[in-house]
């Protein structure tokens, strides 16, 4: 360690004074100052400037040791056994020893890193543990499979409606749909993306049609391409084009049923992007004529107790048990009495006909503080039976940062939330949707609807943004867009995952159905008359099978006793060694570093000394002679070498008039006090 000492308090203890005590006259500043009395004051003083004197002279002189004498040093004193034997035997068994002090610690450091790649590589073990404790009950979302009803979204879907009919008259019966070609269809709606037959009978050359007679391929006849549709090879596509038509790509189908669905929910997207969100809510299935009867456990309940967001693809959900602000309902008792019972209507006969092919109710159990993405964690229930299902919980811990790649509430996730409005908690799903609408954003300048929307952005709509379709095509088909969004996004350190056992059974039965259509029918509408059937109704049980719940840790499969006792076991079985013998490894490359930098400094010191020497022709002036050049201005040093032959005056001049010659000053050359001390205790000379 280096000591930072103030020159002044170090020139006094040089000269046997401490630094509180000033050799002065007695009068210092003008004040009288008393010397202290001499006693263990001395003593003191005198121990401090030993001290003192020995530590600049060890930091002046460094560890004292050649590198061969420190290696010698540390083989003789060191307590792994290879070094020493290197000392103390002979030749040969020098030479033996060496060789296996050599091997003995290479494989000691190959172990080394094989534990610590092994302990930065982060590996978890998952423990199973299982528990017991009343739970609360998970929030539940139901959702309607229909967005809309047709009665009241029929006037926004009529020409879009009015194509699809002619386009599967087109498909079905090619002979009629020409018959009745007379027809005018909005056409607008059908080139920004139109459905093509392909013949790939010939894949060297696909034959491209438009459905309705226009040939892209040399083709004019309508008869070719009903006789193509009906070949074998003929398949359905959507073709996207962007930049006005001049740019297009085609999205393929293997049957006609996928594409013209896609193709319809495409178009139906557009439409109603511009539409206003407060008349898309009122537009879908409201909570009272949906939700008919209510039952948690032994109290009942209504519409009122379901709190309704708009989902784009399922129009109106409703969640029971759900937010941020409330506080969750417990279980009292596992069983179907301690449940949820619902009774709902889904009005089948007013689905979007060529929109919603699927009839039932799509609910999902989730966490009460969780975004519900129903369509893709959510299950059907059908019309007409009674689903029952038994929930059991798993809780997932994750360990986070650097053992698993995991967020706690999504804060360094470089992802802007769009489902932060909801006022939810992060989810790995709500990453992923708010990444895809974002690219969506930028690179097609407008935000899908299926998604929540940026503010300031405008939904995709074919009147503002004729190419969005194809790229929103290209953008859903990105295989480095999906990876750029899973690599941003990262899954909750703590996540509940609800697992269910489903059972189903018709209902109402047979003997039953007609009391309870009328009793339900009543109530609905205040009439005798029975309005509901077996195909709009769904009846749920939601319960908890058991109390018993499922806890999914992770924990650090190597930590850092793991490690040291293996890196210790592994040095003390091949060179019998311990921490302490690493620590005196460690002092002789100290040692080994500080005699380094002295000899690096006394080499940059030998060659300014010798820079500086060669600066001169000849041996450097004496004192006597630079006096003399100082008061004399016609003195010059007489620099030409002289023969012993000769006199001091070659050229026979005259004697110089004697004189007082000038004082030697060479005896008054300074020599540079050297304090000599050693190792031991003994005084400075």
């Amino acid at each position: 360690m280096l000591l930072h000492i103030n020159p002044a308090c170090l020139f006094q203890l040089l000269h046997g004074f401490p630094p509180w005590i000033m050799p002065t006259d007695g009068n210092l500043g003008g004040k009288n100052v008393q010397m202290g009395k001499p006693g263990h004051r001395e003593g003191a003083t005198m121990h401090v400037k030993k001290y003192l004197l020995k530590c600049l002279h060890r930091l002046q002189k460094g560890p004292g040791y050649t590198y061969k004498e420190l290696l010698v040093w540390y083989c003789d004193n060191t307590n792994t056994h290879g070094p020493k034997r290197i000392i103390c035997e002979g030749p040969k068994k020098k030479a033996m020893w060496f060789l296996l002090t050599l091997l003995f610690t290479a494989l000691v450091c190959w172990q080394w890193g094989n534990f610590i790649r092994t302990y930065l590589s982060w590996e978890v073990s998952v423990s199973l543990s299982v528990g017991f404790k009343t739970m609360d009950f998970p929030a539940v979302t139901i959702c309607n499979a229909s967005p809309f009803k047709y009665s009241k979204v029929k006037h926004l879907l009529k020409d879009l409606d009015e194509l699809m009919e002619a386009v599967l008259e087109r498909i079905l019966a090619p002979e009629l749909s020409h018959a009745n070609a007379t027809r005018t269809l909005n056409s607008s709606i059908w080139n920004h993306t139109p459905l093509v037959l392909i013949d790939e009978r010939n894949p060297h050359h696909p034959v491209i049609l438009d459905l309705f007679g226009d040939n892209h391929n040399g083709l004019t006849n309508s008869s070719a391409s009903e006789k193509i549709c009906n070949a074998h090879g003929c398949k359905m596509a959507m073709r996207l084009c962007s930049l006005n038509g001049t740019q297009c790509t085609f999205r393929n189908f293997t049957s006609a049923t996928q594409a013209v669905t896609e193709w319809y929910s495409l178009q139906a997207t557009n439409i109603f992007a511009q539409v206003p969100h407060q008349e898309l809510v009122e537009m879908s299935y409201p909570g009272e004529q949906m939700i008919l009867a209510c039952l948690f456990g032994a109290e009942p309940c209504n519409y009122r107790n379901f709190t309704s967001i708009f989902y784009p693809h399922y129009g109106n959900c409703y969640i029971f048990n759900w937010g941020m602000t409330e506080k969750a309902l417990p279980s009292a008792n596992p069983g179907t009495e301690f449940g949820l019972k619902l009774i709902l209507d889904i009005g089948q006969e007013d689905y979007v006909p060529f929109l919603t092919s699927t009839a039932g109710v799509r609910l999902m159990l989730h966490e009460q503080r969780s975004y519900p993405f129903i369509r893709d964690e959510g299950i059907y229930a059908m019309s007409g039976t009674e689903t029952s299902i038994g929930v059991l919980v798993d809780k997932l811990q994750r360990m986070g940062e650097p053992y698993s790649p995991c967020t706690v509430n999504g804060s360094e996730v470089p992802v802007q939330n769009f489902y932060s409005d909801y006022n939810t908690t992060y989810s790995i799903q709500a990453c992923l949707r708010s990444c895809f609408q974002d690219h969506m954003i930028h690179s097609c300048k407008c935000g899908h609807y299926l998604y929540p929307l940026p503010r300031g952005e405008k939904y995709c709509n074919n009147r503002d943004f004729p190419d969005w379709a194809h790229c929103y095509s290209d953008l859903q088909m990105s295989v480095a867009q999906r990876e750029t969004c899973i690599g941003m996004c990262k899954e909750s350190c703590n996540d509940t995952q609800y697992k269910m056992t489903i059972s189903m059974a018709d209902w109402p039965s047979e003997a039953s159905e007609d009391w309870i259509f009328h009793v339900l029918s009543q109530e609905r509408d205040q009439s005798t008359n029975i309005t509901l059937s077996r195909k709009g109704i769904v009846k749920l049980n939601i319960y908890f099978q058991e109390f018993n719940y499922r806890t999914i840790e992770e924990s650090a499969a190597n930590n850092l006793v793991w490690l040291l006792s293996n890196l210790g076991g592994q040095f003390g079985f091949w060179m019998g060694g311990s921490v302490l013998c690493l620590i005196e490894f460690g002092e002789i490359i100290i040692d080994f570093v500080w005699i380094t930098i002295i000899n690096l400094v006394a080499l940059a010191k030998s060659l300014r000394q010798r820079r500086a020497q060669a600066s001169y022709s000849g041996p450097p002036p004496t004192v006597a002679e630079l006096v003399e050049a100082h008061t004399n201005f016609g003195f010059q040093p007489d620099t030409a070498p002289r023969s012993p032959n000769t006199g001091p005056y070659p050229n026979e001049q005259a004697l110089p008039i004697p004189g007082t010659p000038p004082p030697n000053y060479d005896s008054l050359r300074l020599q540079p006090l050297d304090v000599i001390e050693s190792d031991s205790e003994g005084d400075a000379i």
